[in-house]
């Protein structure tokens, strides 16, 4: 069972501590206990309560209403508003890390598909799946979250994006670049390539897609069979903190005449320099703004 501080249930709520605190005494929502050195936290079902109050308070609820409903009707409530067409994103987030915390398959699938009907895939990426990873990092960091929360949430999201990526109907462009897709040997953590290769196709453009954990020596024989234009790749959790800027430079005298967009965690050290032919992406959205525009 996780066990979180006040402040991390405002970072995954939204809330403020100060609020939080106010509703947990006038309104007895919460139940936060404490440890043998009397320091208090909350448990995974006060998470779960508090997103969804949030959920509701968001909409128009009012919390001495919320406060008054049975966690039966809390629930319901919720599910009713879920399937609505004007459920914020925030909603679809919220379930989806409760559905995490229980790890809850059919919930996710279910929380997932409704988003998509909603928003469609692409929206459904930008505006509830890529702010959900984000809490998740704040859950993995507090040490609030498994390794296996990790894989069960990253083999789902994963699995979407294989079956949207399976279902685009690509129209190449003769004249389109060509991006090479990897991640460096050791590299997992896929779903950024994924969406990727995904945002790629949906733009005409040509894509090889190599996928995770690639020796360095294949990826120099692709790139001499196929010699791609632009070169993408993602740094989550390799190299290290100290081989980063090796492997950048090693990047840049490999392949001189790519084009190299790098995006990642162990890309955005402020230390790091890049070399003319490489850029850093901070964000999905300046990987975005680099493809052509679809006519």
């Amino acid at each position: 069972m996780g066990q979180y501080t006040i402040k991390e249930l405002e970072h995954l709520s939204g809330i403020k501590a100060h609020t939080i605190r106010i509703w947990e005494q006038r309104y007895n929502v919460l139940s936060p206990q404490r440890t043998d050195t009397n320091i208090r936290y909350y448990g995974d079902s006060d998470l779960k309560t508090l997103l969804n109050i949030s959920l509701l308070n968001e909409q128009g609820y009012k919390i001495s209403k919320i406060a008054r409903m049975s966690p039966e009707q809390l629930k319901l409530t919720v599910q009713q508003l879920a399937e609505q067409e004007t459920s914020s994103c925030s909603h679809h987030i919220n379930a989806l890390v409760s559905a995490m915390v229980e790890m809850d398959e059919e919930r996710f699938d279910k929380v997932f598909s409704t988003a998509i009907l909603q928003l469609g895939f692409h929206e459904t990426m930008l505006q509830v799946v890529y702010p959900f990873l984000h809490k998740i990092g704040i859950l993995w960091q507090t040490n609030n979250i498994s390794p296996a929360h990790e894989h069960f949430v990253s083999n789902l999201v994963r699995q979407k994006l294989i079956v949207a990526i399976d279902g685009q109907v690509v129209k190449r462009r003769e004249d389109a670049p060509t991006y090479l897709l990897y991640l460096p040997e050791g590299e997992l953590h896929e779903i950024a390539l994924l969406y990727m290769n995904y945002l790629v196709r949906a733009h005409h453009q040509h894509v090889i897609y190599l996928g995770q954990n690639l020796p360095f020596e294949d990826l120099q024989k692709t790139y001499e069979q196929c010699q791609p234009d632009i070169l993408c790749t993602v740094l989550t959790a390799v190299p290290d903190r100290d081989q980063v800027q090796d492997y950048l430079h090693k990047l840049s005298a490999t392949f001189p005449k790519a084009t190299l967009y790098v995006y990642g965690a162990q890309a955005q050290y402020e230390f790091l320099t890049f070399p003319e032919n490489m850029r850093r992406l901070s964000c999905i959205g300046d990987f975005i703004a680099l493809l052509p525009t679809t006519t």
